[in-house]
């Protein structure tokens, strides 16, 4: 069912500088993931299973690959006369260079003319860096239920972990009483997921007034949801009980790829009642040698694999070599593995080629090593 009156708006714009290499050229929501996905495809499959069917995508830093992946809402459904995928940088200020948003609030500021002109009766906030499958949909229709005029996506995590997350206290109805940053001692699990169901008439008139406040941080989180709580407004908790992943750093983003080779894994990227909508690139389908060994693994088209590959997520054209040793590993596209050569608990980036009898990655790590230039064997 379409969602005529709300309108999706997805922040895609931040740095992603705890990815490191990965991205050095591309936005963080432009990450592969999964063996042939990008992270921004489950925000954006997400809205179109959802039945909204306009979409802006506010882009910034390393946002030229996103900008033209974005933008081509063919891939998610989202194309049809009513409907469309719009891409939103930054306003350029007096002719000058492009402005930066100062804040996640301050971006949808921003954007108050693109979002008038949809006439949305409400506005969908959404983190375009996260992995996770939603029905949007329910979640309007449990803030419609509660007559709210902010519902907030939240997620129980355990008790020791709260304290890394934004929490929202609640009372026996699921109203929100309490907003806490990283509480060091936290009263509640809900921790925010960064979704957010605003009313846009009342939304409208904060963003206008947050503006201008030099004071002000242009941040929901630090701001405008703060303000509402104390202007004593509804706002409440829709809990969220399937998987989510901050795709944050290079260690989550590993452990992301590897919790698709279980077996019982929440995300389910098979489900054909919830598809996860991507590019599709034309190549060859995959070739397994005849001494090759694949054990527990995912290995997408175009890829020739004649050595050994356990537990390990190999992208698009990875070519792994006889003798290889590929273990608990994320190849990215077009990675090249050379005869004998070893990959333990690690990523490789895009392109990149591993030698013959290179030696990459502990198996014995804490951490996940990214390798993103060519390794040679010493």
């Amino acid at each position: 069912m379409r969602q005529n009156n709300m309108l999706a708006m997805i922040l895609a714009g931040g740095r992603g500088t705890r990815l490191e290499a990965l991205t050095k050229k591309i936005a963080k929501p432009a990450v592969y993931y999964g063996g042939k996905y990008r992270i921004i495809d489950f925000p954006l499959s997400n809205c179109a299973n959802s039945g909204i069917n306009n979409v802006g995508v506010l882009t910034q830093y390393e946002s030229v690959l996103l900008n033209s992946y974005a933008a081509a809402g063919s891939r998610w459904g989202l194309d049809a006369r009513d409907s469309g995928v719009f891409v939103l940088p930054p306003r350029e200020k007096d002719g000058a260079a492009f402005d930066v948003y100062r804040g996640t609030a301050d971006a949808i500021s921003q954007n108050i003319d693109f979002i008038d002109s949809h006439s949305p009766e409400y506005v969908l906030i959404l983190s375009g860096d996260h992995i996770y499958k939603m029905d949007y949909a329910k979640m309007l229709s449990y803030h419609r239920a509660q007559n709210a005029d902010v519902t907030i996506a939240v997620l129980p995590v355990p008790m020791k972990e709260a304290s890394r997350f934004g929490i929202m206290n609640t009372d026996e109805e699921g109203r929100i009483v309490e907003f806490e940053e990283k509480p060091e001692h936290p009263k509640s699990n809900l921790a925010s997921m960064g979704i957010y169901i605003f009313d846009w008439k009342q939304l409208r008139k904060m963003l206008v007034a947050d503006m201008d406040n030099s004071d002000s941080n242009h941040d929901f989180g630090k701001d405008i949801i703060p303000t509402m709580l104390n202007d004593g407004k509804r706002l409440f908790a829709y809990e969220f009980n399937g998987y989510w992943k901050d795709v944050g750093t290079i260690d989550s983003l590993w452990e992301a790829n590897m919790d698709l080779l279980d077996k019982n894994n929440e995300l389910d990227l098979n489900d054909p009642t919830w598809k996860i909508y991507t590019e599709d690139v034309a190549t060859t389908p995959h070739f397994v040698g005849k001494n090759a060994e694949v054990v527990n693994s995912y290995i997408n088209q175009g890829c020739v694999v004649n050595g050994k590959v356990k537990n390990s997520v190999l992208f698009t054209s990875v070519k792994v070599a006889e003798n290889a040793d590929v273990q608990d590993a994320v190849l990215m596209p077009n990675v090249e593995v050379g005869e004998g050569a070893v990959i333990h608990r690690a990523i490789v980036a895009q392109g990149v080629k591993i030698d013959a009898g290179a030696v990459v990655g502990d198996p014995d790590s804490e951490h996940i090593e990214l390798i993103s230039k060519r390794v040679r064997c010493e």
